[in-house]
């Protein structure tokens, strides 16, 4: 037993013991100095305006700094020149900054500048794949919390950056969230912020690909980048407007009208499975759009497509379902009917309903028949039949439903002439 407990313990000698990832972690937190000297080392003496060389060196030199473990750091030193700390003030004021970095392009810093600053970016990253998960995680939302900090044009041409970011597809406009933290969005800093990040986004691409980024980055409201006291769609139009993104503007139309539009659809299938009385269904949608009101043609749109959505066709045989369209029109028109206030409603209606027997093919042939109904139940005018059968039909199978009428029209223009005498 002596003998065995004297006996020398087994030793590890030249095997190397990996460190746990977290007190890499805890450690790289106190050496971020050294890393950011020896990335200033790595870009001294390089000529301004030389890019080139400026993603040369920076990609020699992740093949020996440990570009991951500091990647905060290392996106610290290329956007505002130096390390920070927390709350946006340099960690080290009075000291060296980065020989490179975006906050150190000629003033005021030209698009072309921006734009190759952000190619340096890319390539970068292009050859170290993993910097682009801390990137549009840590680095960008992180910075956007400090943008208070900086001096107007900093701000910009940051701002500037970070559009041609999103656009390119380094970064996820999630990050944009950090702009809505209450110290950001008073002063109207938060959307002027946002302005500039939209309006270098859509000097790329176009407004259909900028609302698929600000979907997947789960922004959902423009309303909340706007003090408090100035979130209201009509602070909204002028601003944006004003800023010449017109596009941004219309988009943000069409996304409110569809959520007015999903809440007239509701309001209609609530109403009609309580069976209330037409009135009563007239009141519930006009209290949903004199809440946020809605053009009137998007109004009667919405309400024809509320009512057929209704409808359970599955009930009639493919010989029935002509029939069955007449009946539910007829039982829905007096609800249809007070919202057709004048020939502009009127022809709305008319062109809804080319659309949607145009899509449904089951009640193509009934387009004629159906217009009868509406006229006959004073939704739709004879004037704005022949207005829209002579220049305001839809482009979807006009030729069949131009022809497929032309005899309701025909029998109306004799009937007006006949008034006239």
């Amino acid at each position: 037993m002596s003998q065995q407990q004297s006996a020398a313990k087994p030793s590890l000698q030249g095997v190397r013991i990996k460190a746990r990832k977290g007190a890499v972690k805890a450690q790289a937190r106190h050496e971020p100095t050294v890393f950011r000297d020896q990335v200033y080392k790595h870009l001294e003496a390089i000529p301004n305006g030389d890019y080139d060389t400026v993603t040369n060196k920076l990609i020699q030199a992740g093949s020996t700094l440990e570009f991951l473990k500091y990647s905060d750091a290392l996106f610290d030193i290329l956007f505002v020149g130096g390390l920070l700390q927390p709350g946006g003030s340099y960690l080290d004021a009075d000291g060296p900054t980065s020989p490179f970095s975006l906050f150190q392009l000629t003033v005021p810093a030209q698009t072309e500048d921006t734009k190759k600053f952000v190619e340096v970016l890319n390539k970068l990253i292009r050859r170290y794949k993993y910097l682009q998960k801390p990137l549009e995680e840590t680095s960008l939302p992180t910075l956007l919390q400090y943008v208070n900090k900086w001096q107007p044009e900093q701000r910009e041409r940051f701002a500037t950056t970070i559009g041609l970011l999103l656009a390119q597809g380094l970064a996820s406009a999630a990050c944009l969230q950090s702009l809505t933290k209450d110290h950001l969005v008073k002063n109207d800093l938060s959307v002027g912020v946002l302005t500039v990040i939209l309006r270098a986004y859509l000097a790329e691409t176009s407004m259909d690909h900028l609302a698929g980024a600000l979907k997947k980055g789960g922004i959902k409201d423009l309303l909340v980048f706007f003090p408090p006291n100035k979130r209201t769609n009509s602070v909204l139009d002028a601003h944006f407007r004003g800023a010449g993104l017109s596009q941004v503007v219309d988009w943000w139309t069409r996304k409110q009208n569809a959520v007015i539009k999903e809440d007239i659809a509701k309001a209609i299938k609530e109403s009609l499975e309580h069976e209330d009385q037409p009135s009563d269904t007239v009141a519930a949608v006009r209290a949903v759009v004199e809440e946020r009101p809605l053009p009137e043609s998007e109004v009667v749109m919405s309400l024809w497509q509320g009512l057929m959505g209704q409808v359970d066709w599955s009930a009639a045989r493919p010989d029935q379902i002509e029939g069955l369209a007449l009946r539910e029109v007829s039982r829905f028109a007096p609800i249809i009917e007070p919202f057709c206030t004048g020939p502009k409603t009127e022809v709305a209606l008319i062109n809804t309903v080319q659309s949607h027997c145009y899509e449904d093919t089951r009640i193509r042939k009934a387009f004629p028949q159906i217009l009868k109904v509406l006229y006959n139940k004073d939704c739709v005018s004879d004037q704005a039949i022949i207005y829209w059968h002579q220049k305001g039909s839809k482009p979807q199978g006009r030729q069949h439903f131009l022809t497929a009428t032309e005899s309701l029209v025909k029998f109306l223009q004799e009937q007006e002439e006949s008034e006239e005498e």
